[in-house]
């Protein structure tokens, strides 16, 4: 499962950097192949300074070897060796107009000192964190992790749903960091669900991704906007920044397993405010936004 998964998702990063780049028009990825001294690496991909996309990344990896002691602690597991690999984006666009997405898809192996995979899962989600709210957006972005959830349980999409309003959500705010999408973890073999189903579900949401993101890019991406909009953009990506370093998991695994720094804070946008105790003014679009994040709706 490991080497077909990891097969996937090489094929995955190329498919999406190369509808991006087509999508911006001006700027490319430039890659980096870096290895892991304990074990694996990785192939990162970043786009800069492009007509589109301020700053993005698209990152695979395949990391291995004994699982460290605090992440022992946090899968209350004792001294096991572990497999990882995924595929983890993050898009900051340059327009207030156009939303960023982050999207991971990833699979896990633990294994006990013989070699033999004592546990194994996958995990994974795609979420829109807008800056303005355009409903019809949110609703196509929905829309559409629906559309793949429902291919395989109809159940799926209001449970990852649900787990991703909660999951994506600044505590310290009171807020979501976005008006989210799909959030699955340890997706394991059940009576009713083999591993090869789990493959099945994760690779139809990652192939879904496109469709979700692109087509609300193009429909934003000519849109006139604002410095004072620009403002609002860079405040709002302040939020982002806080929920990536205070409760993100994924920052959380590779900071406590040496993973590449580089790699890992691709997430962080290029420019961000903080200004102090900022309120957007009642009746404006920027308050409706925050409306919508201090309340989930459902979309579809």
């Amino acid at each position: 499962m490991k080497e077909k998964f990891y097969q996937y998702i090489q094929e995955l990063q190329d498919t999406i950097t190369a509808s991006l780049e087509k999508i911006d028009g001006k700027a490319t990825f430039k890659q980096d192949i870096w290895e892991r001294a304990e074990g694996g690496g990785g192939r990162t991909r970043v786009i800069e300074n492009g007509a589109v996309f301020e700053k993005g990344g698209v990152n695979i990896s395949a990391v291995h070897g004994p699982l460290p002691k605090t992440m022992q602690q946090y899968f209350k597991v004792g001294d096991v060796d572990f497999f990882a690999c995924g595929l983890s984006l993050v898009i900051h666009p340059k327009s207030p107009m156009v939303p960023t997405v982050h999207a991971n898809w990833r699979y896990f192996e633990m294994y006990d000192k013989q070699g033999a995979i004592v546990d194994s899962w996958f995990g994974g989600g795609q979420d829109l964190t807008p800056y303005y709210l355009f409903e019809e957006d949110a609703q196509h972005f929905h829309q559409v992790c629906k559309d793949a959830c429902d291919k395989h349980d109809t159940t799926f999409y209001p449970a990852y749903k649900e787990k991703c309003d909660t999951y994506f959500y600044n505590a310290h705010r009171g807020e979501a960091r976005g008006v989210g999408g799909l959030f699955f973890d340890y997706c394991k073999k059940t009576e009713t669900k083999t591993m090869e189903d789990w493959y099945a579900f994760v690779t139809e949401v990652g192939n879904s991704f496109l469709q979700a993101y692109c087509p609300i890019v193009e429909r934003r991406k000519e849109l006139p906007f604002t410095q004072e909009q620009i403002d609002w953009q860079e405040i709002r990506r302040g939020r982002y920044v806080e929920f990536n370093l205070v409760h993100d998991k994924g920052t959380l695994f590779g900071l406590k397993t040496n993973g590449r720094i580089e790699s890992i804070l691709m997430s962080l946008p290029p420019r961000v405010q903080w200004r102090y105790d900022h309120h957007p003014e009642e009746g404006s679009s920027e308050n409706d936004l925050i409306s919508v994040l201090k309340a989930p709706r459902t979309w579809v």
